[in-house]
Formats: C-alpha cells, sequence, structure tokens
C-alpha cells in the first residue's frame, strides 16, 4: 500500500511539473502576456460559437487571406461552421488553383473546387518575403496551437497595437509597435480597424469583436474535431460510470451469498 501511495505522489509530483512547464513563460523581450479571454469552447463542455467562428471567416477572407495562407483547411470542411454545399461551391469557385498535367502535357488552372484546401496568397515563400518587404507571413491553419495561450495571444496581438509608444522604445523603421509581440516591434502593420469588415449579420465591427471573431475562426481552423473529441469523452465518462455501477452490483449480489 505503501508503494501506492508513493508512485500516486510521483505521479502528480510529475502532473504539477507537466502544468507548470505547459504555462507561458514570461514574454520575452519586453512583451505584456496576454490577458485571458473567455473563450466559448474552454472547459470540458465548451463549444465554438458558429456566429463568430462565421464572421472570424468573413475576417480572414478579407483582410488576412491577402497575406496568410490556410493551407490545411480545406473549403469542403466549412460545412461543419453550418455553411451549405451550395455556398461553398460558390466560395471556392472565387479562387484559381493549379491543376494538371492535361492530356498533353500542360499545366493549367481551374477555379478552386470545394476538396480543395485554401488556395494560399503566394506561389511559394520567396514570392511572399519579396510582397512583403523579405518578412514571411506565416501559415494560419495551426497558428492557435503553435503558440503558448495561443488564442489569448492572437487575439491580444491583433488588438495590441498602439501609436503611443514607450520614450525607452525606439520602433525601427519598417517596423510596428505591438505591446504584446516579442521585442514590441512586428513588421505587420495593424491589420485591424474600426468598420474594417461589414459583417452580414449586422454586428458592429469593432476591432476587438474582429479580433475575437478571427480568433475564434482560427481556433476552429487548428481543432475541428474539438467537439467531436469532447462529446466522445462524455460518452466514455458515462459509459465508465455506467460499468463500475454494474460492477459494484455484481461484487455486492456475489458476495451476499458468502458465509461470514
Amino acid at each position: 500500500m505503501g508503494n501506492v501511495f508513493a508512485k500516486a505522489g510521483i505521479a502528480a509530483v510529475f502532473l504539477a511539473g507537466s502544468i507548470v512547464a505547459a504555462q507561458p513563460s514570461e514574454a520575452a523581450g519586453g512583451a505584456a502576456p496576454p490577458p485571458s479571454q473567455d473563450w466559448s469552447w474552454e472547459g470540458p463542455f465548451g463549444s465554438y460559437d458558429m456566429a463568430a467562428a462565421q464572421r472570424g471567416l468573413q475576417v480572414y477572407l478579407e483582410v488576412c487571406a491577402s497575406c496568410h495562407g490556410l493551407r490545411l483547411v480545406a473549403y469542403r470542411n466549412l460545412s461543419a461552421l453550418g455553411y451549405s454545399e451550395d455556398e461553398i461551391k460558390e466560395l471556392a469557385a472565387e479562387f484559381e488553383v493549379e491543376d494538371g498535367p492535361d492530356d498533353e502535357g500542360e499545366m493549367f488552372t481551374r477555379a478552386a473546387i470545394p476538396a480543395d484546401r485554401f488556395v494560399s496568397p503566394f506561389p511559394n515563400d520567396n514570392a511572399a518575403r519579396f510582397a512583403n518587404n523579405g518578412a514571411l507571413p506565416p501559415d494560419l491553419s495551426l497558428m492557435v496551437k503553435a503558440r503558448p495561450n495561443g488564442a489569448n495571444y492572437l487575439y491580444a496581438l491583433l488588438t495590441g497595437y498602439s501609436e503611443d509608444v514607450p520614450d525607452d522604445i525606439e520602433v525601427q523603421e519598417g517596423m510596428n509597435y505591438n505591446t504584446y509581440f516579442g521585442g514590441n516591434q512586428i513588421a505587420m502593420a495593424a491589420p485591424l480597424y474600426e468598420d474594417g469588415v461589414e459583417y452580414a449579420d449586422g454586428t458592429p465591427a469593432t476591432i476587438s469583436q474582429m479580433a475575437s471573431d478571427v480568433t475564434t475562426f482560427l481556433a476552429w481552423a487548428s481543432e475541428p474535431t474539438l467537439e467531436e473529441r469532447k462529446q466522445m469523452g462524455v460518452t466514455v465518462m458515462i459509459f465508465l460510470f455506467v460499468f463500475l455501477g454494474l460492477l459494484i452490483a455484481v461484487k455486492r449480489r456475489v458476495w451476499s451469498k458468502v458465509e461470514h
């Protein structure tokens, strides 16, 4: 029994250490730690706000897609956000992809179809760097997963631009001050501004609203099966509780017949 408690203690210490290690470290280069936001998908029963995710898709397409790709997401995946097959076909057809070779061995361009992945804004990294003064805009497919405290960090980054630069910071030419970016200087200019998009559902397009919506969309893009995974987890837990109850009932029935 003592060994059991000892092993449990070691496991608890290891788990605690893992949790601490998983926490985002202090922001480098003087960047402020991102404030925590209340995201709908957090917690064991959380789920994506589909209306927010649809607005976030609009922000991505109208603002972010000019520089940032979403290469791991296919247009047909948008059905999970409530879009119909016709809506997805219409959206995909707005973009062109290279295909082929044809019967003559030539490559050709065609309108994208739902099975295609989101078309990247640049044909390759060199073209992307050339169009952005040497900076390579990262793909956003896994951005929320790729950064510690990802959703909070992304929201903070998008809302962290300011023209009030502290006296001890000298912003270099071609850079922009951002409270939450490492070093406080970022090559990307502020992408969001008031009423930058006109939401189809009439939601006021404030900077904070657009930042929240596009973060929700990118959180979904990085883990589209999150809700299914949580539902499976709940189902498994219910099964285990029922199974445990049956085991206890069987145990009591069997041992009730044993004479003491």
